[in-house]
C-alpha cells in the first residue's frame, strides 16, 4: 500500500493531486523520475555508486540504498510512471525530528542552461547558500505526542534565514522546548547526545568531510544532507539514533580528478555551526530573532498531534 511519507520536509509533496514521492510498508521510498535529463542523471549516479569499488563501506552507509527503478501509479493521477526505488530513511523510526540542508554555495552544475543558471543564482543569492555555503530547506521537530511536530509552513522563509537565525534553528532542533514560543530560549537539551559524542551528527559530518577532502570521483550540486533523530527514545532511556544521509543526486557530475570544493566548503560551514553549538551551550538565547522574522513574513506553523 503506497502512501505519502509523513516525514518529508522538503521538495514536492504528493498531496492535492501533485506529483511527489510515495512510500510503502516495507521500507521502500518511490521518488518520481524527472522526465528531463535530471532523471537519467540520478539513475546513472545511483548505478555508478552501487558498482564503484572506490567508495569505502563507511561512506556508502551515508547514501540511501538503491533498488533500481519501477513503474508505479503516480500520485498526480497521470498513470504508471517511472520511479526511483530507494531506501526509506525513516522507516521504523517513531516521530523522527528531521532537517533537510542543501549543501554548497552554488547549486547549479557547469553544463546547465543559461536560464537554469540564472534561476539558481537568484535563489543562491536571495537565500543563505551564497553567504553560508548551505541553506535549510525544511524541517520538523517533534515536541511530544500531545503537541505533535513543530513545522515551518513557508519553505521560502526557512531558506532565507540569516546566519544568526540558522544557528537558532539548529539549536531549536535539539531542544526539549522546541514547541514553545518562538522567542523562548532554546535549551539545547539534546545537543550533546544528538550532535556530540562518537556516534553523533558532528562525528558523522567529520567522517564525511574527511572523504570529501580526498575524493575526486563526483561533484555534488544541489545535493542535501538529511539529519534525523528520535526524541522519544531519550525519554525511554535509550540513545536517539542520530544519523545523517546524503540525498538528491540529479545534478551530480564527474569529478575528473578534482576535489569538490563547492560541497566541501558548505559541509565545513555546517560543521562550524554545529561545533559552536556544542562548545558554547550557554549561548542558547534567541533574542526574539525568529519571532521578528515570523511576524515580518507572516509565517504559520502546524502543531498537529501524531
Amino acid at each position: 500500500m503506497l502512501k505519502v511519507p509523513d516525514d518529508q520536509v522538503a521538495g514536492h509533496k504528493a498531496i492535492g493531486g501533485k506529483l511527489g514521492p510515495l512510500a510503502d510498508d516495507s521500507g521502500q521510498f518511490y521518488k518520481p523520475l524527472q522526465s528531463d535529463e535530471r532523471g537519467s542523471h540520478e539513475v546513472s549516479f545511483y548505478s555508478s555508486l552501487s558498482s564503484n569499488s572506490k567508495i569505502p563501506e563507511h561512506i556508502s552507509r551515508f547514501f540511501p540504498k538503491f533498488y533500481g527503478t519501477q513503474l508505479i501509479e503516480a500520485s498526480d493521477g497521470s498513470g504508471r510512471q517511472p520511479h526511483l526505488v530507494l531506501q526509506d530513511l525513516n522507516f521504523c523510526r517513531v516521530n523522527p525530528s528531521v532537517m533537510d540542508i542543501k549543501i554548497g554555495s552554488r547549486t547549479w552544475p557547469p553544463e546547465a542552461s543559461e536560464e537554469y543558471i540564472k534561476k539558481c543564482l537568484k535563489k543562491d543569492r536571495e537565500y543563505s547558500s551564497l553567504a553560508l555555503g548551505f541553506r535549510l530547506t525544511g524541517l520538523q521537530i517533534f515536541g511530544s505526542r500531545d503537541l505533535g511536530f513543530w513545522k515551518p509552513e513557508n519553505k521560502s522563509w526557512v531558506q532565507s534565514l540569516s546566519s544568526d537565525e540558522v544557528k537558532l534553528l539548529l539549536k531549536k532542533f535539539v531542544s526539549n522546548n522546541a514547541s514553545g514560543p518562538l522567542d523562548q530560549k532554546p535549551d539545547c537539551a539534546f545537543a550533546s547526545i544528538v550532535y556530540g559524542g562518537s556516534t553523533g551528527i558532528l562525528s558523522q559530518l567529520l567522517e564525511l568531510k574527511a572523504w570529501f577532502e580526498d575524493q575526486t570521483t563526483y561533484h555534488f550540486y544541489s545535493g542535501s544532507i538529511l539529519m534525523m533523530f528520535e526524541k522519544e527514545l531519550i525519554s525511554n532511556g535509550k540513545g536517539p539514533r542520530p544519523e545523517i544521509r546524503l540525498i538528491d543526486f540529479a545534478h551530480v557530475i564527474e569529478g575528473k580528478g578534482v576535489i569538490d570544493h563547492n560541497f566541501l566548503g558548505g559541509l565545513c560551514s555546517l560543521i562550524k555551526f554545529i561545533s559552536e553549538i556544542l562548545t558554547t551551550p550557554e549561548d542558547c538565547a534567541t533574542d526574539g530573532l525568529l519571532d521578528d522574522h515570523v511576524q515580518r513574513n507572516h509565517i504559520y506553523y502546524e502543531n498537529g498531534s501524531t
